[in-house]
């Protein structure tokens, strides 16, 4: 049975690669900067990625809107890049800072912060207001976030 292929974006250099669902675990590299495609870490987007990485990835993209002052959002910050660790690459966990980015914020009606928007090739499939500790993060993520690609995981996220 041949994988299927998925378009990845590089949270480096935001070049869209292609690769096999059953490889998504095995160390792949983006094609053009040759970094790793997932870092296990959520991706900064701005006006200049977001478009791409929304739209281009085959893979759930669940964005935090933040904003430095946000004394909430400081205190999810760490739960949330524990939760990129955790979910990749089954999601790609991404961070967009409102305050930098006041646009795209006001394209999505985001009144408060921090909210978490699951996008699902481009469009906004569920959205979540307020900070959420590590376990609520993974329990609100799986059933909106799950890709249609199912990689094997060291363990299964309960």
């Amino acid at each position: 049975m041949k994988s299927e292929i998925l378009q990845v974006v590089c949270p480096q250099c935001d070049t869209i690669n292609r690769v096999a669902n059953d490889r998504l675990n095995d160390g792949a590299k983006c094609g053009r900067c040759k970094q790793a495609l997932f870092r296990r870490m959520p991706v900064a987007l701005t006006q200049a990625n977001f478009d791409r990485h929304i739209s281009a990835s085959d893979l759930p993209v669940v964005v935090d809107f933040w904003a430095p002052w946000c004394q909430p959002c400081r205190m999810m910050a760490p739960a949330y890049e524990r939760a990129a660790a955790e979910l990749e690459p089954r999601a790609r966990l991404a961070k967009l800072d409102t305050e930098a980015e006041a646009t795209i914020a006001a394209r999505f009606g985001i009144r408060s912060i921090p909210t978490l928007i699951v996008f699902k090739h481009g469009r906004e499939v569920a959205r979540q207001s307020g900070a959420l500790d590590l376990a609520s993060i993974v329990e609100w993520v799986q059933p909106r976030a799950v890709s249609h690609a199912r990689p094997k995981f060291d363990r299964d996220i309960d």
